[in-house]
C-alpha cells in the first residue's frame, strides 16, 4: 500500500506535461476573457480563428507585471507567514467546539506523525478584521485594490508558485526533511509536478503543505470576493443579490475549511499527496484565480436575480453544504469514537479491515456503512458539487464562463474518487471488495 510505483505510464506522463504547459494559459485565458472580451470565452477564439486578432496582440493588451503589485503581493505573503509562524493559536481557548493549537497529523508512509500549529481560523479572523478596519477607519488602501491589480498580481502569484515548487523539488534531492518519505518515480516531469517529498518543512513548524494549501490562497478567497463586491459598488452604485450570494456561500465554505482545519490534516491532500507543482503552483495561482471566477464575472456582467432564483440558489448551496458537512462529521465522529457512537439514532454498522505498512506493522481500520456513508461512498463530494453548482447558478445563464468551476470540480472529485478507491483497493484488498458490495454507489445513489 505505501510503496510508490517507480514507473509512470505514458498517459500519466502526457497528462503531467500537458498540465505543466497549459494550466498557466488556462488561468490567463479566463482572466483575459473577462478583462478584454466582457467574459465571453468564444469571442477571442473566434477572432483568432478568423484572423481578426493574434495571440501576441491579446498578450500585448493584458496588463503586465508591476512593482506596486509585487509589493502588495510580497506584503500579503509575508503577513500570512508571520501569522502562521509567529502567532500561536488562542482562538481554541475561547471558541467552544473549535479544535486548534498544536495537533497531530496522520501517520506518514514512513510511519512518522507530524505535529502542526492549527491556527488558520485565527489567521482568517485577524486578516479580515484588519481589512474591515481599513475599509471603515484607516483607509490605507482602497477595498478594490485586489481587483484593480488583478492581472499584475497574477504574474506575482505565478512567480511564487513556480519558485516554491522548484525549491521543494531541489530540496527533496539535496536536503529532504525525511528521506524515507520521498517518492522518486524516475521521471523528472512527474517528480516536479506531483512532488517528491511528502511533508517538506523548514525548521520544526513551517510545513509547506499546510501553509500553501491553507493560507495565502484560501484566506485570500473571501478578501478577493469582498474586493469584487466593492468594485461592483464603485462601478454601478449598488451590489447585486447575485454578488451577495456568491460572497455568502463561498464564505461559508472557507470558514468551514478553517473551522475543521484539524480534521483536514487527516484528508487525502495532507495524508497522500506529495508536495510539488500540483499543490505549490495550484494553491498560489489556480485556486485564487479560478475559484473566484463567479465574483470576477459579476463585476463585468452584474446580474440581479429574481427572488425565486436567488432562493433556489441559496437552498441548493445550503443543502449541499449540509450534506458535505454532515457526511464528514459522521466519518470524523465514527473515527474518533472507534464506532462507539450514534449515527442517525442507532449504533453504526461497519466492516472491519486490516492493512500492512512499510514498517511491517499490521494496522486495523473500520469502514462505516451507516448514515450518509451507507447511501454512497463519497456523498461528501456530492454535497461539495451541489455547493459548487450553486456558486455558478448565482451568475444566471448569460455566459458559460462562470460554469467552469462546476465542470472542473466534477472532473477533480470524480478523479479523486477513483484515485482514492484505487488506493483503498490496494490497501485493504478483499476487505475493500466487501465494502463496495455493501455500499455500491460512489456519488449518486442508483446512478453512479
Amino acid at each position: 500500500y505505501w510503496k510508490a510505483s517507480m514507473e509512470v505510464d505514458w498517459f500519466s506522463l502526457s497528462s503531467v506535461i500537458g498540465l505543466l504547459c497549459f494550466a498557466p494559459f488556462i488561468v490567463f485565458f479566463f482572466v483575459m476573457a473577462c478583462d478584454q472580451y466582457q467574459c465571453s470565452i468564444s469571442q477571442p477564439l473566434l477572432e483568432l480563428y478568423h484572423g481578426e486578432t493574434t495571440l501576441l496582440s491579446i498578450w500585448a493588451r493584458a496588463p503586465s507585471f508591476t512593482w506596486s503589485a509585487a509589493k502588495i503581493y510580497a506584503i500579503w505573503v509575508a503577513f500570512q507567514v508571520f501569522l502562521y509562524m509567529c502567532v500561536p493559536d488562542v482562538t481554541h481557548k475561547f471558541i467552544p467546539g473549535y479544535v486548534g493549537g498544536v495537533q497531530d497529523g496522520a501517520r506518514t508512509p514512513a510511519g512518522l506523525i507530524n505535529k502542526y500549529e492549527v491556527n488558520g481560523l485565527q489567521c482568517w479572523l485577524i486578516t479580515h478584521a484588519l481589512w474591515y478596519a481599513n475599509a471603515q477607519y484607516f483607509h490605507w488602501f482602497s477595498p478594490t485594490i485586489i481587483f484593480d491589480n488583478w492581472i499584475p498580481l497574477m504574474w506575482c502569484a505565478n512567480i511564487l508558485g513556480y519558485a516554491v515548487s522548484s525549491f521543494a523539488f531541489i530540496k527533496a534531492y539535496l536536503f529532504p526533511t525525511n528521506a524515507e518519505d520521498c517518492k522518486f518515480t524516475g521521471n523528472i516531469f512527474y517528480n516536479y509536478m506531483m512532488g517528491i517529498e511528502f511533508n517538506p518543512r523548514i525548521g520544526k513548524w513551517f510545513d509547506f503543505k499546510l501553509f500553501f494549501n491553507g493560507r495565502p490562497g484560501i484566506v485570500a478567497w473571501t478578501l478577493i470576493n469582498l474586493s469584487y463586491m466593492a468594485k461592483q459598488q464603485e462601478l454601478y452604485g449598488h451590489v447585486t443579490n447575485s454578488m451577495i450570494l456568491v460572497n455568502v456561500l463561498q464564505a461559508i465554505y472557507v470558514l468551514d475549511f478553517f473551522w475543521n482545519e484539524a480534521w483536514y490534516l487527516k484528508t487525502i491532500d495532507i495524508c497522500h499527496d506529495h508536495f510539488g507543482w500540483y499543490l505549490g503552483w495550484g494553491d498560489c495561482v489556480w485556486l485564487p484565480y479560478l475559484y473566484t471566477l463567479q465574483g470576477l464575472y459579476l463585476v463585468y456582467q452584474p446580474v440581479q436575480l429574481s427572488n425565486a432564483h436567488a432562493l433556489a440558489v441559496l437552498l441548493l448551496g445550503l443543502v449541499g453544504y449540509y450534506i458535505f458537512r454532515s457526511t464528514n462529521h459522521q466519518k470524523d465522529l465514527f473515527r474518533r469514537t472507534e464506532g462507539s457512537c450514534s449515527i442517525w439514532g442507532r449504533k453504526p454498522a461497519y466492516i472491519e479491515c486490516s492493512y500492512r505498512s512499510t514498517d511491517g506493522g499490521v494496522h486495523r481500520s473500520k469502514l462505516m456503512t451507516s448514515g450518509f456513508w451507507g447511501v454512497a461512498r463519497h456523498l461528501n463530494y456530492t454535497g461539495d458539487l451541489m455547493g459548487s453548482l450553486a456558486y455558478c447558478a448565482a451568475c444566471g445563464f448569460g455566459h458559460i464562463l462562470p460554469y467552469f468551476y462546476i465542470v472542473y470540480m466534477t472532473i477533480l472529485l470524480v478523479h479523486r474518487c477513483i484515485r482514492d478507491e484505487h488506493r483503498c483497493g490496494s490497501k485493504y484488498g478483499k476487505d475493500w471488495k466487501r465494502y463496495t458490495d455493501a455500499v455500491p454507489y460512489r456519488l449518486i445513489p442508483r446512478v453512479f
